[in-house]
């Protein structure tokens, strides 16, 4: 959400400079502007280093409510194409279905378990023809890929919690929440898409009933840890 507000801003401020006069584009003040909005109007790379002092180059995971370092919270970031995520995932728990719109994400596991699968490209089938969903398993010291606009997902069906970190070629990498955004769409659009499986009262129930915790609790495995829904 940060990210998106900086790249809104800098937007606004590229038109705002692209409709003044030329005398007020020389005369323009930066100082109003967000070190990552400077960064981003900065002629090349030299130019940047100059903007930013030592400290500048420094980020602490912990210090954010979300476990990010993009170039909206760590302007250092900007001009390199890279962000990184490092965090974890909590005991009999599975990250939304989700996609990253602009980043390929590599994922590498530290601790505990992890249950991954993605769903690629329509294009890319099995021997029979079929859609590929790739499944794997990792332990500490792997590393899956999840291409840029795969939808993807990590099951952690262990009861300690899963460390990983996450790194994106993409200062903005973005994230999709694949069942909060479809049903977004107009109960028509979603009938027809799901062949009028649903319809009507049904697909507001279904919008209702999607979650927003940032993990889903998996039932099975909070029995076999003797956790209750509230606690995991």
């Amino acid at each position: 959400m940060h990210s998106q507000t900086i790249v809104c801003s800098v937007i606004a401020v590229m038109s705002a400079l692209a409709h003044a006069a030329p005398q007020q584009i020389t005369k323009r003040s930066t100082v109003e502007l967000s070190k990552t909005a400077q960064l981003k109007l900065a002629d090349n790379s030299a130019e940047r280093y100059k903007l930013l002092k030592d400290e500048d180059f420094l980020f602490k995971f912990g210090s954010d409510e979300l476990p990010i370092a993009t170039n909206g919270n760590f302007p250092a970031l900007t001009g390199t194409g890279v962000s990184l995520s490092i965090g974890d995932l909590p005991g009999c728990s599975m990250s939304f279905i989700h996609l990253h719109p602009r980043a390929t994400e590599i994922f590498s596991l530290s601790s505990g378990h992890i249950l991954s699968q993605m769903v690629p490209e329509v294009a890319a089938v099995d021997s029979e023809g079929k859609q590929r969903t790739i499944r794997v398993e990792l332990e500490p010291g792997t590393v899956t890929v999840y291409p840029a606009g795969s939808f993807h997902t990590q099951i952690n069906p262990n009861c300690e919690p899963a460390n990983f970190t996450a790194a994106f070629n993409s200062e903005e990498f973005a994230v999709g929440l694949v069942a909060k955004q479809t049903f977004l769409f107009s109960d028509d659009a979603i009938a027809r898409t799901f062949g009028q499986s649903i319809a009507g009262e049904d697909i507001e129930k279904v919008r209702d009933a999607i979650p927003t915790d940032m993990a889903l609790k998996v039932e099975q495995c909070l029995k076999k840890c003797g956790k209750e829904k509230r606690q995991a």
